[in-house]
Parts: structure tokens; C-alpha cells; sequence
């Protein structure tokens, strides 16, 4: 251990009176930022804005419904659209996919959309019966596939959101598969808010139900038997 000495005693006499002009210099400084600081207050904080993707169905029963049961399989996504935030894309940036933090849909996409179509296919009586996995029943057709995108272009001319479903019908007993099929809508926001956007999402999600309706309707009917006397 190494003895204090007398020139020890002054070296520290000389760093301490140092290191209290340092802070005496700074203080002025520091009780400045302190006191600017104070004076302005944070900008409020703009709540979370959720909303619904439940449109109203576009298609109306056309005739007696096909005597057999669909299953509406809950669709995947990849990435954001998995989530709850709107996705949108700029076009000086096309390439970067990028969600606004304080709009959000009520539900995931993947979920809301095959919400849709469930309720697209009920209301325009297809099936006879149309499921959702929950449902306990045995089904004739499988509907199932992605959602590629859903998202928001607001610096398009004209700004505009767009939306493409990959859906694939299949027949429940042997997997083979009746059709496999891409479903693309492009709708115009009539507006610059977020309730205007809102309303442009439903309506596309609305005409993307019903070109997929109008698809299923097309299905060929079993002949049916005659009728013995």
C-alpha cells in the first residue's frame, strides 16, 4: 500500500478545487435545460383507432342453393398481414412494406376477410350449409388459401387501397381440387382520413367476397334424380 504524503495532500487539495469550478460552470448550463425543458409540455398522443373490416354482402340468393356443404378455412398471410396494423406502401419507396402504429383493424386480416367470405356465401345462399372450422359438420368443399396483400397506397394517384386473395376450392372427400384461383380489387379513397381509407378497405373487401360468390355459384349442379312414379 502506498504511504499519503504531504504532496499528495496537495494534489488532491488541487484536483478537488478543480472538479468545483467544473461544477460550478456546468450548473448554469444544467439548471437551464432543466427549466426549458420544463416550460413546454409533450404533444398529446393521438389514440389508437381500430376498425372493422365488416362489409355488407354485395351478392343476393340467385335460385335454390347447390345441395352440399362448404367449409371456409381460416386464411394465412405472410409477415404484416398477419397482424392488426394497416400495412401501407409509398411510392417513392415501393419496395419497403411499412405499418401505420395508430390504425389498426379490429381483427387480423387473414381472420376479418375469411369473416367475409363466410358471411358473403350464407347471405347469398350457395351452399346449402357454409362452416367455420369451429362448426362441427362434415363438408363436401374446402375453401381455403392467402391473403398476398392488403394494404394502403396514400401517395397514388389517386391514393387507393388494394388487396389480392390466392384461394383454392377443393372436395373434402378425395383433396382434388376444383379450381385454383386469384382474386385482385383495387378501390379509390374518396378522402384524406383515416375513416375515409377505412371505408375504401370495406368496400374492396366487399367486392372481393362477392367475385369469389360469384365464382362458387358457377360450380356445376348434380343431376338430379327422376322422380319414379
Amino acid at each position: 500500500m502506498v504511504p499519503l504524503t504531504v504532496g499528495h495532500l496537495h494534489r488532491a487539495s488541487r484536483l478537488s478545487r478543480c472538479f468545483a469550478t467544473r461544477r460550478s460552470r456546468l450548473l448554469p448550463a444544467l439548471l437551464l435545460v432543466l427549466i426549458t425543458g420544463g416550460c413546454g409540455s409533450p404533444a398529446p398522443l393521438r389514440p389508437d383507432l381500430f376498425y372493422a373490416l365488416d362489409p355488407e354482402p354485395l351478392e343476393s340468393p340467385v335460385g335454390s342453393p347447390v345441395s352440399a356443404t362448404l367449409l371456409v378455412s381460416d386464411l394465412a398471410a405472410r409477415g404484416f398481414l398477419g397482424g392488426r396494423q394497416i400495412v401501407f406502401r409509398t411510392e417513392a419507396e415501393p419496395l419497403r412494406v411499412q405499418r401505420y402504429d395508430d390504425l389498426l383493424w379490429a381483427d387480423p386480416v387473414p381472420r376479418a376477410v375469411s369473416g367475409n367470405l363466410v358471411r358473403a356465401v350464407r347471405s347469398a345462399r350457395v351452399f346449402a350449409f357454409t362452416l367455420i372450422p369451429a362448426d362441427r359438420g362434415r363438408a363436401d368443399y374446402l375453401l381455403g388459401g392467402e391473403v398476398e396483400r392488403f394494404e394502403h397506397l396514400p401517395t397514388a394517384t389517386p391514393p387507393r387501397v388494394v388487396g389480392t386473395l390466392n384461394l383454392a376450392l377443393v372436395r373434402a372427400d378425395d383433396r382434388r381440387s376444383v379450381w385454383d384461383r386469384r382474386y385482385h380489387r383495387e378501390v379509390e379513397v374518396q378522402g384524406d382520413t383515416p375513416d375515409d381509407m377505412a371505408v375504401a378497405f370495406n368496400r374492396m373487401a366487399a367486392l372481393l367476397s362477392a367475385d369469389v360468390v360469384r365464382d362458387l355459384r358457377a360450380l356445376p349442379r348434380p343431376p338430379r334424380l327422376p322422380v319414379l312414379p
